[in-house]
């Protein structure tokens, strides 16, 4: 039984198609990517997922990737909602594993269909919005507002692996520009930076899935990255992990600290542990 990655498959929303590709066999395993990204966030993580014996699949947020950028909306709702049709359809439960914006999506998907998520794993995890006084929040929204959007985030990209970039990073930066080059792209992405996290918010307190926590340590995104998982800790009984040197995307800086933590947070809350 080969653990390689199908080709990209779609499903259809009805307003356009969400891509994703599935390897492995065994419990289901969704993985959502952040705002800007790929599925392919997920090349050092879904192998791994793959090889102790799980169905893992990675999906493109609408207008990302191979996914289709004709729909009407690109927030945190409309992602999770796309993963929860994406669960029924190849046959969930699964544990949901998000990164940035995608654990957002991930949360609102667990509070709205507990019954069909096993577990949570939030990776540099935006639940809520950043405190209303932030320069930086408020410099990166005007910033990307603009049709000069895609060209400012992949020349931002690179801040956000303060840690050790993986030896492909400069082909997957070229592929999130080729990306945000296909029609429609571009205005998805500037639409998808405006989304508002205060409906994963509202939800926090609803959430019933174990979950686990992954943030790094020097992630740039958080004034305080210790305290916000502490927070999202505190409130949905998680698990933690810091990786001190890593900045957003540790699963992908660190895949030897963080592959080993995700599998044993698997394996216990689909009862393989």
């Amino acid at each position: 039984m080969t653990t390689e990655p199908d080709a990209a498959q779609f499903l259809e929303n009805g307003e356009g198609r969400v891509a994703y590709e599935v390897s492995g066999a065994g419990p289901l395993v969704v993985c959502l990517p952040g705002m800007g990204e790929l599925r392919s966030l997920y090349r050092l993580t879904a192998p791994a997922l793959a090889a102790a014996g799980f169905q893992v699949a990675a999906m493109d947020l609408r207008g990302h990737g191979d996914s289709d950028a004709t729909f009407r909306s690109y927030d945190d709702v409309a992602a999770s909602r796309d993963a929860l049709a994406l669960v029924e359809y190849l046959g969930g439960p699964a544990v949901l594993i998000g990164s940035s914006m995608g654990a957002g999506a991930a949360v609102w998907a667990a509070a709205e269909r507990p019954e069909v998520v096993s577990g949570l794993v939030l990776i540099g995890p935006f639940v809520r919005d950043p405190p209303a006084n932030s320069i930086s929040s408020a410099f990166f929204r005007v910033a990307m507002c603009g049709p000069w959007a895609p060209a400012l985030w992949t020349a931002y990209l690179p801040k956000l692996y303060p840690g050790r970039r993986p030896t492909d990073f400069a082909d997957h930066r070229l592929a999130i520009a080729a990306s945000m080059r296909r029609p429609g792209h571009s205005r998805a992405f500037r639409q998808t930076t405006r989304t508002s996290h205060a409906a994963v918010e509202a939800r926090l307190q609803e959430v019933v899935a174990p979950t686990l926590v992954v943030m790094g340590g020097r992630d740039p995104d958080f004034p305080d990255p210790e305290e916000e998982a502490r927070f999202i800790a505190g409130l949905l009984d998680a698990d933690v992990l810091v990786v001190p040197d890593a900045g957003h995307y540790p699963h992908v800086e660190y895949p030897e600290v963080v592959n080993p933590v995700i599998i044993d947070f698997v394996e216990r809350v689909t009862d393989r542990g």
